[in-house]
Protein backbone atom coordinates (compact mmCIF):
# COMPACT_ATOMS: atom_id res chain seq x y z
CA UNK A 1 0.00 0.00 0.00
CA UNK A 2 1.33 3.34 -0.89
CA UNK A 3 1.62 5.37 2.50
CA UNK A 4 2.29 9.09 1.45
CA UNK A 5 -0.29 9.89 -1.15
CA UNK A 6 -0.51 13.36 -2.33
CA UNK A 7 -4.16 14.01 -4.18
CA UNK A 8 -4.99 16.92 -6.37
CA UNK A 9 -8.19 18.77 -6.58
CA UNK A 10 -8.85 16.72 -3.03
CA UNK A 11 -12.01 19.82 -2.18
CA UNK A 12 -13.68 19.01 -4.87
CA UNK A 13 -16.44 15.76 -5.61
CA UNK A 14 -14.64 13.00 -6.13
CA UNK A 15 -11.36 14.02 -5.10
CA UNK A 16 -12.70 14.95 -1.26
CA UNK A 17 -14.47 11.20 -1.48
CA UNK A 18 -10.93 9.94 -2.05
CA UNK A 19 -9.63 11.72 0.94
CA UNK A 20 -12.25 10.59 3.23
CA UNK A 21 -11.71 7.41 1.84
CA UNK A 22 -8.02 7.06 2.23
CA UNK A 23 -8.47 8.58 5.74
CA UNK A 24 -10.63 6.39 7.03
CA UNK A 25 -10.08 2.95 5.41
CA UNK A 26 -5.98 3.21 5.41
CA UNK A 27 -3.24 4.69 7.18
CA UNK A 28 -1.48 6.42 4.76
CA UNK A 29 -0.63 10.30 4.98
CA UNK A 30 -2.60 12.55 2.62
CA UNK A 31 -1.77 15.84 1.52
CA UNK A 32 -4.08 17.71 -0.59
CA UNK A 33 -3.37 20.50 -2.66
CA UNK A 34 -6.04 22.18 -4.36
CA UNK A 35 -6.23 26.53 -4.90
CA UNK A 36 -10.28 26.14 -4.10
CA UNK A 37 -12.20 27.34 -6.98
CA UNK A 38 -15.75 27.63 -7.45
CA UNK A 39 -16.42 23.88 -6.66
CA UNK A 40 -13.76 22.81 -4.32
CA UNK A 41 -15.24 22.80 -0.82
CA UNK A 42 -13.24 22.12 2.65
CA UNK A 43 -16.75 21.41 4.03
CA UNK A 44 -16.85 18.31 2.22
CA UNK A 45 -13.82 17.12 4.34
CA UNK A 46 -14.98 18.01 7.93
CA UNK A 47 -14.92 14.72 9.67
CA UNK A 48 -11.06 13.92 8.84
CA UNK A 49 -9.62 17.26 8.36
CA UNK A 50 -8.81 17.21 12.58
CA UNK A 51 -6.32 13.94 11.41
CA UNK A 52 -2.70 13.96 12.46
CA UNK A 53 -2.19 12.44 9.59
CA UNK A 54 -3.83 14.71 6.88
CA UNK A 55 -2.50 18.33 5.95
CA UNK A 56 -3.92 20.70 3.12
CA UNK A 57 -2.28 22.93 1.10
CA UNK A 58 -3.80 25.79 -1.41
CA UNK A 59 -2.34 25.97 -4.00
CA UNK A 60 -2.66 25.74 -8.14
CA UNK A 61 -1.36 23.30 -9.79
CA UNK A 62 -0.03 25.44 -12.37
CA UNK A 63 2.19 27.21 -10.17
CA UNK A 64 5.50 25.12 -11.00
CA UNK A 65 7.42 26.42 -7.75
CA UNK A 66 4.64 25.59 -5.34
CA UNK A 67 4.45 22.01 -6.80
CA UNK A 68 8.19 21.58 -6.74
CA UNK A 69 8.28 22.63 -2.86
CA UNK A 70 5.16 20.30 -2.50
CA UNK A 71 6.87 17.31 -3.40
CA UNK A 72 9.95 18.03 -1.71
CA UNK A 73 8.56 18.92 1.13
CA UNK A 74 5.79 15.88 1.61
CA UNK A 75 8.03 13.73 -0.58
CA UNK A 76 5.10 11.45 -1.52
CA UNK A 77 5.34 7.73 -3.37
CA UNK A 78 2.22 8.32 -5.41
CA UNK A 79 0.53 10.91 -6.88
CA UNK A 80 -2.96 10.79 -7.48
CA UNK A 81 -4.29 13.59 -10.13
CA UNK A 82 -8.37 15.02 -10.01
CA UNK A 83 -7.32 18.85 -10.14
CA UNK A 84 -9.44 19.56 -13.32
CA UNK A 85 -12.42 21.60 -14.67
CA UNK A 86 -14.98 19.29 -15.45
CA UNK A 87 -18.50 21.01 -16.63
CA UNK A 88 -19.18 20.77 -20.18
CA UNK A 89 -21.88 23.54 -19.86
CA UNK A 90 -19.05 25.86 -18.33
CA UNK A 91 -16.50 25.08 -20.85
CA UNK A 92 -18.76 26.04 -23.30
CA UNK A 93 -19.55 29.44 -21.77
CA UNK A 94 -15.70 29.79 -21.03
CA UNK A 95 -13.05 27.57 -22.70
CA UNK A 96 -9.94 29.36 -21.35
CA UNK A 97 -10.22 27.76 -17.53
CA UNK A 98 -10.09 24.48 -19.02
CA UNK A 99 -6.94 24.61 -21.19
CA UNK A 100 -5.16 26.11 -18.48
CA UNK A 101 -6.19 24.02 -15.56
CA UNK A 102 -6.82 21.08 -17.05
CA UNK A 103 -3.65 21.10 -20.33
CA UNK A 104 -1.05 23.57 -19.14
CA UNK A 105 -1.76 22.60 -15.35
CA UNK A 106 -1.36 19.04 -15.99
CA UNK A 107 1.83 19.65 -17.61
CA UNK A 108 3.46 21.61 -15.07
CA UNK A 109 2.42 19.00 -12.23
CA UNK A 110 3.96 16.03 -15.26
CA UNK A 111 7.32 18.40 -14.64
CA UNK A 112 7.49 18.12 -11.03
CA UNK A 113 6.58 14.74 -10.34
CA UNK A 114 9.38 13.94 -13.11
CA UNK A 115 11.75 16.22 -11.46
CA UNK A 116 11.23 14.64 -8.20
CA UNK A 117 10.67 11.15 -9.29
CA UNK A 118 14.40 11.10 -10.88
CA UNK A 119 15.78 12.43 -7.16
CA UNK A 120 14.31 8.79 -6.04
CA UNK A 121 16.36 5.54 -5.63
CA UNK A 122 15.96 2.05 -4.99
CA UNK A 123 12.55 1.02 -3.63
CA UNK A 124 11.24 4.83 -3.35
CA UNK A 125 11.63 5.30 -7.22
CA UNK A 126 10.18 1.63 -7.90
CA UNK A 127 7.51 1.86 -6.37
CA UNK A 128 6.41 5.76 -7.05
CA UNK A 129 3.05 6.09 -9.27
CA UNK A 130 1.53 8.95 -11.07
CA UNK A 131 -2.00 8.26 -11.39
CA UNK A 132 -4.17 10.41 -13.62
CA UNK A 133 -7.95 10.44 -13.47
CA UNK A 134 -9.82 11.24 -16.67
CA UNK A 135 -13.15 10.76 -18.26
CA UNK A 136 -15.30 9.01 -20.57
CA UNK A 137 -15.85 12.16 -22.21
CA UNK A 138 -12.72 11.52 -24.11
CA UNK A 139 -13.68 8.60 -26.66
CA UNK A 140 -16.57 11.04 -27.90
CA UNK A 141 -19.99 9.79 -27.98
CA UNK A 142 -21.80 6.50 -29.09
CA UNK A 143 -24.51 5.43 -30.96
CA UNK A 144 -27.62 2.87 -29.39
CA UNK A 145 -25.03 -0.28 -29.25
CA UNK A 146 -21.49 -0.70 -28.13
CA UNK A 147 -19.61 0.33 -25.36
CA UNK A 148 -15.73 2.50 -24.80
CA UNK A 149 -13.30 -0.14 -24.09
CA UNK A 150 -9.28 1.74 -23.57
CA UNK A 151 -8.29 1.37 -27.14
CA UNK A 152 -11.65 3.64 -28.29
CA UNK A 153 -9.93 6.09 -30.36
CA UNK A 154 -10.46 9.51 -29.13
CA UNK A 155 -13.26 11.78 -30.30
CA UNK A 156 -13.54 14.68 -27.94
CA UNK A 157 -16.56 16.66 -29.11
CA UNK A 158 -16.66 19.70 -26.43
CA UNK A 159 -13.57 22.37 -25.14
CA UNK A 160 -14.16 20.12 -21.35
CA UNK A 161 -13.18 16.39 -23.42
CA UNK A 162 -10.73 17.70 -25.22
CA UNK A 163 -8.64 19.29 -22.50
CA UNK A 164 -9.02 16.32 -20.89
CA UNK A 165 -7.83 13.98 -23.78
CA UNK A 166 -5.21 16.70 -24.49
CA UNK A 167 -4.12 16.19 -20.60
CA UNK A 168 -4.33 11.64 -20.89
CA UNK A 169 -2.00 12.18 -23.96
CA UNK A 170 0.34 14.44 -22.27
CA UNK A 171 -0.16 11.80 -19.22
CA UNK A 172 1.10 9.25 -21.21
CA UNK A 173 3.51 10.88 -23.25
CA UNK A 174 5.72 11.52 -20.39
CA UNK A 175 5.62 8.33 -19.62
CA UNK A 176 7.26 6.60 -23.05
CA UNK A 177 9.85 9.80 -23.13
CA UNK A 178 10.08 10.33 -19.97
CA UNK A 179 9.29 6.42 -17.72
CA UNK A 180 7.88 8.29 -15.91
CA UNK A 181 5.90 5.52 -13.96
CA UNK A 182 2.33 6.54 -14.84
CA UNK A 183 -1.62 4.95 -14.98
CA UNK A 184 -4.80 6.23 -16.30
CA UNK A 185 -8.38 5.54 -15.65
CA UNK A 186 -10.94 6.96 -17.49
CA UNK A 187 -14.29 6.85 -15.42
CA UNK A 188 -18.07 7.38 -16.23
CA UNK A 189 -20.72 10.14 -14.62
CA UNK A 190 -20.15 10.15 -11.13
CA UNK A 191 -23.20 10.82 -8.62
CA UNK A 192 -23.10 10.74 -4.62
CA UNK A 193 -22.48 13.23 -1.52
CA UNK A 194 -20.97 16.42 -1.85
CA UNK A 195 -21.33 17.01 -5.47
CA UNK A 196 -21.55 20.52 -6.74
CA UNK A 197 -24.84 21.17 -7.72
CA UNK A 198 -24.17 21.91 -11.48
CA UNK A 199 -24.36 18.77 -11.83
CA UNK A 200 -27.66 16.79 -12.71
CA UNK A 201 -28.08 14.45 -9.65
CA UNK A 202 -27.77 17.20 -7.22
CA UNK A 203 -28.91 20.14 -9.10
CA UNK A 204 -31.99 17.99 -9.58
CA UNK A 205 -32.37 17.07 -5.98
CA UNK A 206 -31.88 20.67 -4.53
CA UNK A 207 -34.15 22.04 -7.19
CA UNK A 208 -36.69 20.26 -6.59
CA UNK A 209 -36.49 20.83 -2.60
CA UNK A 210 -37.02 24.40 -3.92
CA UNK A 211 -40.20 23.33 -5.65
CA UNK A 212 -38.64 25.05 -8.92
CA UNK A 213 -38.93 24.11 -11.99
CA UNK A 214 -36.51 20.76 -13.34
CA UNK A 215 -34.76 21.79 -16.62
CA UNK A 216 -34.07 18.23 -18.70
CA UNK A 217 -32.23 19.10 -21.84
CA UNK A 218 -33.43 18.06 -25.32
CA UNK A 219 -36.32 15.57 -24.70
CA UNK A 220 -33.68 13.83 -22.11
CA UNK A 221 -33.00 10.92 -24.09
CA UNK A 222 -29.33 11.16 -24.03
CA UNK A 223 -27.71 8.17 -22.01
CA UNK A 224 -25.53 7.74 -19.38
CA UNK A 225 -23.45 5.03 -17.54
CA UNK A 226 -23.80 6.06 -13.72
CA UNK A 227 -21.21 5.27 -11.38
CA UNK A 228 -21.58 5.82 -7.73
CA UNK A 229 -18.48 7.88 -6.23
CA UNK A 230 -17.29 5.47 -3.48
CA UNK A 231 -17.38 2.85 -6.14
CA UNK A 232 -14.84 4.71 -8.29
CA UNK A 233 -12.97 5.56 -5.53
CA UNK A 234 -12.52 1.96 -4.55
CA UNK A 235 -11.59 1.37 -7.92
CA UNK A 236 -8.56 3.91 -8.32
CA UNK A 237 -7.18 2.79 -5.35
CA UNK A 238 -7.66 -0.33 -6.74
CA UNK A 239 -5.98 0.61 -10.03
CA UNK A 240 -2.86 2.31 -8.01
CA UNK A 241 -2.45 -0.74 -6.15
CA UNK A 242 -2.43 -3.45 -8.64
CA UNK A 243 -2.03 -1.63 -12.12
CA UNK A 244 0.68 -2.06 -14.51
CA UNK A 245 3.00 0.97 -15.10
CA UNK A 246 1.94 2.30 -17.96
CA UNK A 247 -1.73 0.79 -17.96
CA UNK A 248 -5.37 2.35 -19.03
CA UNK A 249 -8.23 1.53 -17.14
CA UNK A 250 -12.05 2.24 -17.75
CA UNK A 251 -14.19 2.50 -14.63
CA UNK A 252 -17.83 2.08 -15.30
CA UNK A 253 -21.00 1.24 -13.26
CA UNK A 254 -22.81 -1.00 -15.42
CA UNK A 255 -25.96 1.32 -15.05
CA UNK A 256 -26.77 2.98 -18.27
CA UNK A 257 -29.74 5.24 -17.62
CA UNK A 258 -31.36 8.21 -20.30
CA UNK A 259 -31.34 11.24 -18.51
CA UNK A 260 -34.91 11.49 -17.84
CA UNK A 261 -35.07 8.15 -16.24
CA UNK A 262 -32.52 9.25 -13.98
CA UNK A 263 -34.58 12.76 -13.04
CA UNK A 264 -37.96 10.51 -12.77
CA UNK A 265 -35.82 8.17 -10.07
CA UNK A 266 -34.56 11.02 -7.90
CA UNK A 267 -38.13 12.42 -8.00
CA UNK A 268 -39.80 8.98 -7.10
CA UNK A 269 -37.36 9.01 -3.77
CA UNK A 270 -38.07 12.20 -2.66
CA UNK A 271 -41.77 11.19 -3.09
CA UNK A 272 -41.44 8.87 -0.26
CA UNK A 273 -38.74 10.46 1.69
CA UNK A 274 -39.89 14.51 1.55
CA UNK A 275 -43.29 14.81 -0.07
CA UNK A 276 -44.37 17.73 -1.55
CA UNK A 277 -47.78 18.59 -0.82
CA UNK A 278 -50.22 18.06 -3.18
CA UNK A 279 -48.32 17.10 -6.11
CA UNK A 280 -45.75 15.12 -7.28
CA UNK A 281 -41.92 15.64 -7.94
CA UNK A 282 -42.18 14.88 -11.54
CA UNK A 283 -44.48 17.61 -12.35
CA UNK A 284 -41.63 20.00 -12.08
CA UNK A 285 -40.09 18.45 -14.92
CA UNK A 286 -39.52 20.36 -18.15
CA UNK A 287 -37.85 20.27 -20.85
CA UNK A 288 -35.90 23.13 -21.97
CA UNK A 289 -33.05 23.55 -25.15
CA UNK A 290 -30.34 21.29 -25.09
CA UNK A 291 -27.05 21.68 -25.17
CA UNK A 292 -24.55 22.70 -28.08
CA UNK A 293 -22.92 19.28 -29.35
CA UNK A 294 -24.73 17.24 -26.79
CA UNK A 295 -23.12 13.40 -27.17
CA UNK A 296 -25.85 10.97 -27.47
CA UNK A 297 -25.06 8.17 -25.16
CA UNK A 298 -21.79 7.06 -23.33
CA UNK A 299 -20.92 3.74 -21.98
CA UNK A 300 -18.32 2.22 -20.53
CA UNK A 301 -16.50 -1.13 -21.14
CA UNK A 302 -14.76 -2.05 -17.48
CA UNK A 303 -14.38 -5.41 -17.77
CA UNK A 304 -10.55 -5.35 -17.61
CA UNK A 305 -10.95 -3.59 -14.95
CA UNK A 306 -12.87 -6.77 -13.39
CA UNK A 307 -11.31 -9.17 -14.88
CA UNK A 308 -7.26 -8.02 -14.33
CA UNK A 309 -7.83 -6.49 -10.96
CA UNK A 310 -10.67 -8.33 -9.52
CA UNK A 311 -12.81 -4.47 -8.78
CA UNK A 312 -16.60 -4.50 -9.72
CA UNK A 313 -18.82 -1.80 -8.42
CA UNK A 314 -21.10 -2.64 -5.05
CA UNK A 315 -23.50 0.10 -5.95
CA UNK A 316 -26.45 -0.46 -7.99
CA UNK A 317 -27.88 2.50 -9.64
CA UNK A 318 -31.31 1.89 -7.52
CA UNK A 319 -28.81 1.68 -4.07
CA UNK A 320 -26.51 4.44 -5.01
CA UNK A 321 -29.29 6.88 -6.08
CA UNK A 322 -31.08 5.69 -2.46
CA UNK A 323 -28.16 6.88 -0.51
CA UNK A 324 -27.10 10.21 -2.73
CA UNK A 325 -31.05 11.67 -1.88
CA UNK A 326 -30.98 10.76 1.94
CA UNK A 327 -27.24 12.56 2.11
CA UNK A 328 -28.84 15.39 0.45
CA UNK A 329 -31.81 15.45 2.84
CA UNK A 330 -29.71 15.16 5.89
CA UNK A 331 -27.03 17.66 4.47
CA UNK A 332 -29.32 20.90 4.40
CA UNK A 333 -26.56 23.16 5.36
CA UNK A 334 -23.77 22.38 3.06
CA UNK A 335 -26.27 22.68 0.19
CA UNK A 336 -27.39 26.22 1.68
CA UNK A 337 -23.70 27.06 1.94
CA UNK A 338 -23.15 25.54 -1.51
CA UNK A 339 -25.84 27.15 -3.26
CA UNK A 340 -25.22 30.98 -1.75
CA UNK A 341 -21.83 31.36 -3.53
CA UNK A 342 -20.85 31.70 -7.28
CA UNK A 343 -23.46 29.62 -8.48
CA UNK A 344 -27.17 29.35 -7.68
CA UNK A 345 -28.12 26.40 -10.11
CA UNK A 346 -28.72 29.29 -13.26
CA UNK A 347 -28.22 27.86 -16.83
CA UNK A 348 -24.84 27.50 -17.92
CA UNK A 349 -23.50 26.44 -21.73
CA UNK A 350 -26.16 28.45 -23.65
CA UNK A 351 -22.98 30.86 -24.97
CA UNK A 352 -20.35 29.88 -27.71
Amino acid sequence: MHSRILVTGGAGFIGSALVRHLLSHTDARVLNVDCLTYAGNLESLAAVSHLPNYAFLRADIGDADAMARALQSFRPDAIIHLAAESHVDRSIDGPSAFIQTNISGTYVLLQAARAYWETLTGEAKFAFRFHHVSTDEVYGALGDVGLFTETTAYNPRSPYSASKAASDHLVRAWHETYKLPILVTNCSNNYGPCQFPEKLVPLIILKALRGEPLPVYGKGENIRDWLYVEDHVIAILTVLEKGGVGETFNIGGNSERRNIDVVKALCAHLDVLRPMPGRAYASLITFVADRPGHDWRYAIDSSKLQRELGWQPLETFDSGIAKTVQWYLDNPDWCARIVSGDYRGERLGLTG
